[in-house]
């Protein structure tokens, strides 16, 4: 009888691999909140009590500037949303919008007369973790980890179930408050343009194309007929707020899509490690229980690997990436900063160079599987990833879902990432170029 009901458990599994309760990860194998974070920001935050470290504190902007020159997170990537959607809600509002900024494992939000500096990472085991730092000059500045708040958000539906980060672009009046009744778009590299930024400032040029960015309802009540022709192609928003408070007048175009591709991308990579690693704890447990070796391989587990991990292939090589009609660019510098900050091959290609014509980087494949995060997945999810990459990109692999990728984008991508991803597979490196025929 327990041998019966414990299969049952398992197909249920294996139907629906992939529901999740909310709070999953505050159990086993994770124990999100209980585990001890190890990170970017929790190495420095240890490098600040050892005293090899300090934080210069602004009277005017607190601490801002020196986490951001410490976690070496570039200000041209500053982008500003005046939208009530975070913890210094009362900060907020057209007039003063929240400053974020970011690199490829931290994010950073500012508020004018806040309270405390916000920062997450990406943490290789743990997902998103959450710090705080209090704006008041401190003898000792602390980084303060954060769970329970910040999860009612940032660990829901919109992030896959996983600690995370959601953009949203809402309909905001003056006052920031989101008028939710006009709906909301969740917004990542799939979004078109034309949903994106709602209660965003955006500045930089993207021709004909539109977008919601600079849009300030001034009545109660969403029109149906939007004319946003003022908010479109903005350089300059010192007519708009005083950018004064700021460490770059810029909310940055071409910032807002990269961040809107890696907030997302990380949720993935979350969700991945996490499957992987209930899923293997749950099939220990089982073959215990039924005395089958340890090693013994379940169609269930399988099944949850598969599932997690052909999201996130799909996601790395941005299947279903929205199309630009036109080139795009932003005014902040970020756009020639972001792509020195990887490696290139022989050749001098980069996954970080941008293309802005058509879509957003020249060769789609997320700069993301340099990461930590993406090295840190469990072998089985790792394996799995890198087996069906290395499938699409060879050729193996035509189906739809990749259709958005030539022959030529597919070799370029195998030919940068054998030469500056050293640790792949063998059968990435002597087998041949991609000969894919896509589209």
């Amino acid at each position: 009888m327990i041998r019966q009901s414990l299969l049952a458990a398992l197909c249920l599994t294996a139907i629906a691999p992939l529901v999740r309760a909310a709070d999953d990860f505050e159990r086993d194998p994770i124990n999100y909140s209980q585990a001890t974070p190890d990170n970017v920001v929790s190495r420095l935050q240890q490098q600040l009590e050892a005293g090899q470290a300090s934080l210069k504190f602004d009277g005017d902007r607190g601490y801002i500037d020196a986490v951001l020159k410490e976690l070496n997170v570039p200000v041209s990537s500053q982008v500003l949303v005046f939208s009530k959607t975070s913890l210094q809600r009362s900060k907020i509002s057209a007039r003063t919008p929240r400053a974020l900024y970011f690199n490829d494992e931290v994010y950073v939000g500012y508020c004018q007369s806040g309270d405390v500096v916000e920062v997450s990472v990406a943490d290789p085991q743990l997902g998103t973790v959450f710090y705080s730092m209090d704006q008041d000059l401190e003898e000792s500045p602390k980084f303060l980890r954060q769970t329970d708040a910040c999860l009612l958000c940032h660990g829901s539906s919109n992030t896959h179930y996983v600690p995370g980060h959601t953009i949203r672009s809402v309909f905001a009046d003056a006052a920031g408050q989101p008028i939710l009744a006009a709906g909301t778009h969740r917004t990542d590299h799939t979004s078109p343009l034309k949903e994106r930024w709602g209660g965003w400032y955006v500045t930089g040029t993207h021709g004909e194309q539109e977008h919601l960015g600079n849009l300030v309802v001034r009545t109660k009540r969403v029109p149906d007929k939007i004319d946003n022709s003022a908010g479109q192609n903005v350089t300059d928003l010192s007519t708009l707020i005083d950018v004064t408070p700021y460490p770059t007048p810029h909310s940055d175009l071409v910032a807002l899509m990269v961040l809107e591709h890696q907030a997302d991308a990380h949720n993935f990579l979350t969700r991945a490690n996490f499957e992987t690693r209930m899923a293997l704890q749950y099939e220990k447990s089982l073959n215990r229980e039924l005395g089958e070796a340890p090693d013994h391989r379940w169609d269930s587990t399988k099944t949850r690997i598969k599932s997690a991990g052909e999201a996130l292939v799909k996601y790395l090589l941005f299947s279903g990436e929205a199309k630009l009609t036109g080139p795009v660019h932003g005014t902040s510098g970020f756009e020639q900063e972001f792509p020195t900050r990887g490696p290139r091959d022989a050749q001098g290609r980069s996954l970080r160079d941008f293309d802005l014509q058509t879509r957003l980087f020249k060769y789609p494949c997320s700069y993301l599987v340099y990461s930590p995060t993406f090295d840190g997945l469990p072998g089985e999810m790792k394996d799995f990833v890198l087996r069906r990459m290395y499938q699409v990109l060879s050729g193996e692999d035509s189906s739809k879902e990749f259709s958005h990728l030539s022959a030529a984008d597919r070799q370029a991508i195998l030919e940068i990432l054998r030469e500056t991803k050293p640790d792949l597979p063998e059968y990435w490196r002597t087998a041949p170029a991609a000969s894919a025929t896509g589209g």
